[in-house]
């Protein structure tokens, strides 16, 4: 089904999650707030601190927050990972709150960081204010942006683990106890392949959803802002663009490159790329420019599996991936100084 039959979003994007490649857009580029789908920098950044399983107490000011939330009370005894859970799966503002004061001291000084942090992503239209997402008038991001940030925070594993799961079993409280909490997530359970993030909804900013799916080697992220009928709207254009794409293998279209090696037993060692696949639409294959990027010899020894290169793959002038070239096979050093300057006059 088109999502031509649904309520359009203010900003949309479809992106490939490995190569960050726009398949769809709509007002990508809009300036718009973003609810609670600000938590999932909130959370990356809690579970990147070097102690997300130390156990601490929560203040007051930190659980007083209006809005979505894990159900923390003063002094409940709790850790950043189970803080994590809580902002991507119950979208706990209480849980960003803690998180943020845990790792800053106040909310104030965690905004700083988190606007560092877009900085430096290379997020030139992204603005926070509070860790959770409420409404504030320098709170906003686009479609694409946040796509961004989702492709980044789904690099970490700890955080993808998280994301995608249905509902966890969590400990926490004074004395801590088990909970289950449980995710807010509905493609969850009604999109094949689906694989995370995060929602979010406020008067203002409506409904906003970040959603990633896996189908068959290809993986998407998809971004609405505004968008009224969410689920819909994202279930269409994953079925509708899943169909279309196809994991490809890259290194196929690699020839071996031999380079001339210095000092070695042998005068050339052979280079090839690392395997490497692409979604690609039929037919792009043909039209992929592969750039070989080389030195004009290496010195020996060279161990088997060595990176001594690296190609790039454009499709339309947009990097659609990149290999390291490896050293196909093992090249011992000549040990006598006369055999390895006849090895360096050989190559000039």
């Amino acid at each position: 089904m088109s999502t031509e039959c649904f309520a359009a979003p203010k900003g949309a994007v479809l992106i490939d999650s490995e190569n960050g490649r726009v398949l769809f857009e709509l007002n990508k580029d809009e300036k718009l707030p973003m609810a609670s789908t600000t938590k999932i920098l909130t959370a990356i950044i809690a579970l990147e601190e070097e102690n997300p399983d130390e156990v601490f107490s929560v203040s007051r000011e930190a659980v007083t927050v209006e809005g979505s939330s894990m159900g923390l009370l003063p002094e409940d005894f709790v850790t950043l990972r189970t803080l994590a859970a809580g902002m991507l799966l119950a979208s706990g503002n209480d849980a960003a709150n803690a998180a943020a004061i845990r790792i800053s001291g106040s909310v104030e000084k965690f905004v700083q960081l988190m606007n560092k942090r877009a900085k430096e992503m290379g997020l030139e239209s992204t603005s926070f204010e509070t860790p959770s997402g409420l409404d504030g008038e320098k709170h906003f991001s686009t479609a694409y942006e946040m796509a961004i940030i989702a492709r980044t925070a789904l690099k970490n594993p700890d955080f993808s683990e998280i994301c995608r799961q249905k509902s966890l079993r969590a400990e926490y409280g004074n004395p801590p106890y088990s909970r289950v909490i449980t995710n807010h997530n509905r493609l969850l359970k009604t999109l094949e392949g689906a694989t995370g993030v995060k929602t979010g909804f406020t008067k203002k900013a409506g409904r906003c959803l970040v959603s990633s799916a896996e189908r068959e080697g290809v993986s998407l992220i998809c971004v609405t802002l505004g968008c009224p009928d969410d689920w819909n709207y994202h279930t269409a254009l994953y079925n509708e663009f899943f169909g279309k794409l196809e994991s490809v293998p890259l290194e196929n279209l690699v020839e071996k490159t031999e380079i001339p090696v210095c000092g070695g037993k042998s005068k050339t060692v052979t280079a090839v790329p690392k395997a490497l696949s692409a979604s690609l639409f039929e037919g792009e294959t043909e039209r992929i420019e592969v750039v070989i990027s080389r030195p004009p010899f290496v010195f020996a020894p060279v161990k088997k599996g060595d990176i001594i290169g690296k190609a790039f793959f454009y499709l339309d002038g947009t990097l659609v991936g990149e290999s390291p070239l490896l050293a196909e096979n093992e090249v011992e050093t000549i040990s006598e100084n006369k055999s390895f300057w006849n090895g360096i006059i050989d190559i000039f």
